[in-house]
């Protein structure tokens, strides 16, 4: 793919201005991106005001170009292997299976067969008796077949409500029973998990599913109601391609018409279903178009993993359909050649050149490039790093030379087109972001929210900087509310506080959720959303992120730090998997439990007297040694990274065991659940205080 060149320098102009000043003491003047100050985005263009518009427009224009693309699975390989695990103060050894895909390579749909697809799915809907005030329900990993039934319900106005395809019995029960959804849509491997809910969960009468269940399983579920009917995405399409268009003419949606209630994934409790709009869904596909369109273009590919029940996914999925980009499925455990068998990753066969990734994404692909350059030998390493060290300073033709010689490698385990990717759902930290800015690809961050409609603000590449989430999105204004107590202030220099939205794509509250919707200090009466995010901006006019209001912790000394940001930061730490700061208000300075990356620990500790790398995981995380040494290299990020001694980390506690949905330590959209890891290791933090 020859170099696109799709930046138009000074664009942007001012990037935000204020168009006021504030309206009351303690909070800031509202900003606007400059380039459409003087309105707020509500649509692409006229003519579009809901989904469906979308699906008509991106077929009426694109016709025949390859809309969506998706990979079969061709034969599954088992591979058993010994972990060793360290259980009561003795060494166990288990074994245990993997599973690894072998799969196809893409096969594709156009625009118009993704349309014909959408019709024949909706017909079959209309026709089982699915009506425009009934809620169905999609528990799916991410795939052509979720959008297609996305797309298929929102064009006959009924709205899907979504679950997670991690969630266990008590969040599917919960966003079954919440919406009283009719039916549902899944995936045969989800199937066991929904049988084991349904005697609990009344309303559901439809289960749609693809993928190939065993017929015993169908049979039980059938047999748990006489009213619930099973049928397959195949079958419920032929159904359809029989019948009649006409009637879906009087179900088109409107723009006020509820296309989704999407869950949260609940990281301070059950998860609360966001009413969104058609409206609101248009708007911020033109927010987004009047941002960045001119980056998107018919060259360009889109790679597809991330859950589509989180909004970004599901936004970003819905933009590049609207440009007449091609899109590609993959699956996390199959993005790259390691995790398959017998054919290329996900990566390496699509090639995308547009990706999106959430910050432990981009953590994972930092640190396993570190780690091959590292079992690379020292030579390596050294060419390497020169090379880095040369298009870091872009020192003149010797760092053409650097990229298009060593780190061309690098970027080939990639696909090798990668351009531009967007960073979202949490804070990136700065080091990582320029380590693969440099050795990689451009990486913008972008902040949004559910209730957002996945964009509050995004970067362009036009004003590519680090540690900035960007320019408010053009369907959203930004004020900043002061929060005294932490010394963030809007008159401040620079400007600090509470971020707080108010837009045509923000949602105008929960589902069924009256005490939250009513409450002032979330939902403002004259329309202001608070997101409970600190923020800050920048002369630029970018916004930064500080932290989130709860995460603000008061130490002993009476001075705050910010949980998250410190997160993002020990983060970038070679031997951090994964991390969670924590302090109490009597304490000089926090603490981390952190699961280590084991690839750069073992390496790490080769270099270390007295200690034997070659121990199990379980055994390295109970050695004092190895625990001194992950703090020394923390505290060595945060102090590089101006951290204040009270930043600095008193101690870690390591542990081997990974946070997953399935444990309850971190949130199906893979934030932590703080509280939950401090209730885990309790025993662990007050031993840690007892001897500090």
């Amino acid at each position: 793919m020859p170099a696109l060149h799709t930046n138009k320098p000074g664009y942007f102009g001012k990037g935000s201005v204020e168009i006021g000043p504030p309206a009351e003491p303690g909070e800031g003047p509202i900003r606007r991106i400059a380039i459409t100050s003087d309105r707020l985005v509500t649509q692409p263009f006229d003519g579009i005001e809901t989904v469906y518009d979308v699906l008509e427009y991106a077929a009426r224009t694109h016709g025949t170009r390859r809309a969506l693309g998706w990979r079969d699975i061709v034969d599954i390989h088992e591979e058993e292997k010994e972990i060793k695990k360290f259980v009561n103060g003795k060494e166990v050894v288990e074994k245990k299976k993997w599973k690894y895909f072998q799969l196809s390579d893409y096969k594709y749909i156009n625009f118009i067969e993704l349309k014909e697809a959408v019709s024949e799915i909706a017909r079959g809907l209309v026709e089982i008796g699915v009506t425009s005030d009934d809620v169905f329900n999609i528990f799916s990993q991410t795939s052509i077949n979720w959008q297609l039934m996305a797309n298929a319900c929102g064009s006959i106005s009924t709205t899907i409500a979504t679950a997670y395809d991690t969630l266990g019995e008590s969040g599917l029960t919960h966003s079954l029973n919440e919406p009283g959804c009719v039916g549902l849509f899944t995936n045969a491997e989800l199937l066991p998990t929904l049988y084991k809910v349904l005697a609990n969960t009344p309303s559901i009468t439809f289960v749609v599913y693809d993928g190939e269940p065993s017929d015993h399983l169908v049979s039980d579920i059938n047999a748990v109601r006489e009213s619930i009917k099973v049928l397959s995405i195949d079958d419920l399409r032929e159904l359809g391609k029989s019948k009649p268009t006409e009637p879906l003419k009087s179900r088109l949606p409107k723009p006020e018409t509820m296309a989704c209630i999407m869950y949260t994934s609940g990281s301070t409790g059950p998860p609360k279903g966001v009413c969104i709009t058609h409206a609101n869904l248009v708007a911020s596909i033109g927010a987004v178009y009047t941002l960045l369109g001119h980056h998107l273009t018919y060259d360009d590919t889109y790679l597809a993993y991330l859950p589509l029940a989180h909004v970004l996914e599901y936004i970003v999925e819905l933009i590049m359909l609207f440009v007449g980009m091609t899109s590609g499925y993959g699956r996390v455990k199959t993005l790259t050649d390691a995790s398959v068998r017998q054919c290329k990753g996900d990566l390496a066969a699509f090639q995308p050149s547009i990706m999106v990734g959430v910050p432990a994404v981009w953590e994972t692909i930092r640190k396993g490039i570190v780690a091959k350059v590292n079992a690379g030998g020292s030579v390596r390493k050294s060419v390497f790093n020169g090379a880095m060290s040369l298009k870091k300073n872009s020192i003149p033709v010797l760092s053409q030379v650097a990229d298009s010689v060593v780190l061309k490698s690098v970027r080939a385990a990639t696909g090798g087109r990668l351009r531009i990717t967007l960073s979202g759902g949490a804070a990136l930290s700065h080091e990582t972001q320029k380590f693969l800015d440099t050795a990689l690809v451009m990486i913008l961050q972008g902040y949004g929210m559910t209730e957002s409609c996945g964009m509050c603000a995004i970067l362009p590449p036009e004003m590519m900087r680090y540690s900035s989430v960007g320019l408010p999105v053009p369907s959203i204004e930004i004020k900043l509310l002061d929060v005294k107590e932490a010394g963030y202030l809007s008159t401040g220099k620079p400007p600090q506080g509470e971020v707080c939205i108010r837009g045509p794509s923000v949602t105008k509250g929960y589902y069924k959720r009256p005490d939250l919707n009513n409450d002032e200090t979330i939902f403002s009466k004259d329309g202001w959303l608070r997101t409970g995010d600190v923020g800050q901006w920048n002369e630029d006019g970018t916004l930064s992120l500080i932290d989130r209001v709860k995460n603000l912790v008061k130490l002993q000394g009476g001075e705050y730090i910010a949980l998250e940001r410190l997160e993002s930061t020990y983060k970038a730490c070679n031997y951090v998997g994964n991390i969670c700061v924590h302090a109490t208000p009597d304490a000089k300075q926090p603490i981390a439990i952190i699961i280590p990356h084991e690839v750069h620990l073992r390496h790490g500790l080769q270099n270390v007297s007295g200690i034997d790398s070659s121990r199990s995981l379980s055994e390295l995380c109970h050695d004092s040694k190895v625990a001194e040494l992950v703090l020394k290299e923390c505290n060595a990020v945060g102090k590089k990274n101006g951290f204040k001694s009270m930043e600095i980390l008193q101690a870690v506690i390591l542990t081997p065991e990974e946070w997953t949905p399935e444990n309850g330590l971190v949130t199906a959209a893979q934030k932590i659940q703080r509280n939950k890891i401090a209730k885990e290791f309790s025993k662990e933090i007050e031993q840690v205080y007892k001897e500090q």
